[in-house]
């Protein structure tokens, strides 16, 4: 397949990415779920990183890369249709999905800085996941608090725990497979070479 292919069928997928988020903002608003709707809003945003980064960064990602990010935001909306109470690995899943993209950015900032990126990658995603489950306790306590449905739900602390761990796989994998997964991304001579 050629270069044109590869990117005429990503560009097929993103845009069914963005249809599907969609449809999960319409299921929301059918089933009156708040919730869902919030995160679709927020989920069909986020599918245009990509974007975003090669118009500031100017390195353009590869079709694969794209999907990757993207896929991300339609898991995530997905999962507050039901998924995250009824599937048991559903948010394991996210986290290290979401995790390994936010270490992915760290890396390559990292690597186009001249530093090591592995206690970089550790470091942030470790911080980011801990404000992202204070914040989801506080966002869910208030909103019990105020008798509104919450947009991001607390579910105890085996649960915290376990999505910490996730995000810890997400993490390591970026640190183990970050170089040759995002060289693209990567301007010294170094790794452009691998």
């Amino acid at each position: 397949m050629t270069n044109s292919t590869h990117q005429s069928g990503s560009q097929t997928i993103e845009r069914c990415i963005r249809y599907s988020i969609v449809v999960v903002f319409l299921a929301g608003l059918r089933r009156r779920k708040l919730a869902a709707m919030v995160n679709a809003m927020f989920a069909f945003v986020g599918t245009f990183i990509p974007d975003v980064f090669e118009r500031v960064a100017g390195e353009p990602f590869h079709p694969w890369q794209r999907v990757y990010v993207e896929s991300a935001m339609l898991t995530h909306s997905v999962g507050m249709l039901g998924p995250y109470d009824d599937v048991w690995w559903w948010d394991h899943l996210t986290h290290t999905h979401s995790a390994s993209i936010l270490g992915g950015f760290v890396h390559v900032l990292a690597r186009r800085r001249g530093h090591e990126p592995s206690q970089r990658v550790l470091a942030v995603v470790v911080c980011s996941g801990l404000l992202w489950e204070i914040a989801e306790y506080a966002i869910h306590r208030g909103a019990d608090a105020l008798g509104i449905e919450p947009v991001l739900v607390s579910y105890g602390r085996v649960d915290t725990v376990l999505d910490l761990v996730f995000n810890l796989v997400g993490a390591a994998l970026v640190v183990v497979f970050g170089d040759r997964a995002l060289r693209n991304f990567l301007l010294t001579d170094e790794h452009s070479s691998r």
